[in-house]
């Protein structure tokens, strides 16, 4: 008899408030489940609930307004901010589209940022006052978080404490909002609310979601349930992190299925932690040798080549 996969589940806490046995606990658990299953999920974390809970009250406000309201949000920078309508996205290699509409918030940068004016400026709903407050607390608290978790996805690649720190200072890291509408009346035979796909950054943090349907690819072709719970943050690794470390950190094929009745909606919020555009997308020393290196790329350059492919950048 074979026991059930599970993704592992890990307390960040114990590494920022324990001793040091319980830190290098943690820094091989998270190196073991990130190589293993490309996800871990977070009993706990820094990151207050009532801020994720009143996030999604205002998700849910902005996507209940009319379309063309909405529409009124479309940026033509390739979705990188504000509203992307209802199956634009679709997933690398395959043409029919997610059912899912979504909102991104970016960095707020400062002035002096070399960055200012190279990322796109973030766009706020008038019509939902409150989310622009609430969605710029959330940000910096998911950012302080995903430093503390790419500190110890560092300590297991042999790092010095600043490499991923460096990268993601003034980071193009986004939060999406997505709001997965009822079925009812869609093509569900060839599109599914996220079709198997792998993220394009480093890590990406989902802080809950309103329904489960998440899956990921296990290397024997099947697919297994990834189920957290309220307060529970899912991590996974992205295509730039696998592309560092030659796969040793690989990028799973992951996807979110229709759920069994056409009448109900899925909201969820993932942080995807994104490099600043001009760092340096190269092997780590302690994953050299191991594969193919692939060719150094600029953060940047892999973003928007990534973009095309899935149809946001024409």
């Amino acid at each position: 008899m074979t026991t059930q996969r599970k993704v592992p589940e890990l307390s960040l806490l114990s590494y920022v408030n324990g001793s040091n046995a319980d830190k290098i606990k943690f820094v091989d658990n998270i190196f073991a489940g990130l190589k293993d299953y490309g996800f871990i999920i977070l009993k706990d974390h820094p990151i207050e609930q009532k801020k994720i809970d009143r996030a999604y009250e205002l998700v849910q406000v902005f996507f209940e307004l009319p379309i063309e309201t909405k529409n009124k949000y479309k940026q033509g920078n390739g979705g990188q901010r504000g509203y992307t309508p209802f199956k634009t996205e679709h997933a690398k290699n395959n043409e029919n589209p997610d059912l899912k509409e979504f909102w991104h918030v970016g960095r707020e940068l400062l002035g002096s940022s070399p960055y200012k004016g190279v990322y796109p400026e973030n766009v706020w709903p008038s019509e939902v006052g409150e989310l622009k407050k609430s969605f710029l607390d959330l940000y910096e608290a998911m950012d302080s978080t995903s430093q503390i978790l790419l500190e110890t996805i560092g300590k297991g690649l042999d790092l010095p404490s600043s490499y991923f720190n460096d990268m993601i200072n003034d980071g193009n890291s986004i939060i999406r909002m997505i709001h997965y509408p009822p079925t009812k009346g869609e093509d569900t035979k060839n599109s599914i609310r996220a079709a198997a796909h792998e993220d394009i950054n480093l890590i990406t943090m989902l802080v809950g979601a309103t329904e489960s349907g998440l899956q990921l690819l296990e290397r024997d072709g099947t697919w297994l349930d990834v189920n957290s719970r309220p307060g529970e943050i899912v991590v996974d690794t992205g295509d730039m992190m696998s592309r560092i470390t030659n796969n040793i950190l690989p990028s799973t094929t992951h996807r979110v299925i229709n759920p069994s009745s056409d009448a109900s909606a899925r909201y969820s919020m993932p942080f995807f932690v994104h490099p600043h555009s001009q760092a340096i997308l190269k092997t780590i020393p302690s994953c050299a040798g191991v594969g193919t290196s692939q060719p150094t790329i600029t953060a940047g350059d892999f973003l928007n080549q990534r973009l095309k492919e899935i149809g946001l950048y024409k």
